[in-house]
């Protein structure tokens, strides 16, 4: 017996919370009926689940991207407005992976994909605190009174107290490089964090992810993670 979310996601059909969403349009039914509670628990054995008229099954061959993403693509699988979306860069991979996580449209670097739906869960889950590493940079002399501010915690918009370990790498006086740690992720969380000091974002990269870098890789390009770097990955959140 599993929750239909978890089921979907270990079909490689989307994540937990993309699950939730087919559901509430109405494109999952489970024996032919229509689902209509996102926490339904189905027997994975005898229950037939499809989307979209297609019926889901296990994944059978697991795999794992790194990629490198450019600013201005969008870290979605369809974008209804025709924009540049991950899935383009992709089309050379033989099955459907859909990213951990997101960067936003106009941040670079690391990021991850799957269709692994355990791995994925956890590694996006706040309370396995994967650590994110990203370089920001912003106008102006950034401050340790700044960093102080953002290393304690400031409440966003959403109501969560956002913070990150900061500092500043390098100035030329008119611009600064910070360095921002997080292990938990809100919406647009540097963005927010470095705007609410005083420093508003001129271009952001994400640097690590859960140790995972792209250092070797170009913009743009995408390799499969190897097998220690999976198993870092699982072990990290007690897979």
């Amino acid at each position: 017996m599993i929750r239909i979310n978890k089921y979907l996601s270990q079909c490689g059909v989307t994540s937990r919370r993309g699950a939730d969403q087919l559901i509430k349009l109405g494109k999952v039914t489970v024996n032919d009926k229509t689902v209509e509670t996102p926490g339904l628990i189905i027997d994975e054995l005898n229950d037939t689940v499809k989307v979209n008229g297609t019926t889901a099954v296990p994944v059978l061959n697991k795999l794992y991207i790194l990629f490198n993403k450019p600013a201005d693509v969008l870290t979605t699988l369809h974008d209804p407005f025709k924009r540049k979306t991950v899935t383009q860069f992709l089309r050379r991979v033989p099955s459907r992976v859909y990213p951990v996580g997101r960067l936003d449209y106009d941040t670079e670097g690391v990021l991850i994909l799957t269709n692994d739906g355990d791995l994925a869960y956890r590694l996006a889950h706040p309370k396995y605190g994967v650590k994110k590493v990203y370089h920001a940079i912003v106008k102006g002399v950034f401050t340790r009174e700044a960093a102080k501010k953002i290393s304690s915690g400031i409440k966003l918009a959403d109501g969560h107290i956002g913070k990150a370990e900061t500092k500043l790498m390098m100035s030329n006086g008119k611009t600064s490089r910070v360095e921002l740690i997080l292990t938990e992720g809100h919406k647009r969380e540097v963005k927010q964090l470095l705007k609410l000091v005083g420093y508003p974002l001129k271009t952001l990269r994400r640097l690590e992810f859960a140790g995972i870098r792209v250092d070797g890789l170009k913009m743009g390009r995408w390799r499969y993670l190897n097998f220690r770097e999976v198993r870092r990955l699982k072990d990290l959140v007690g897979l």
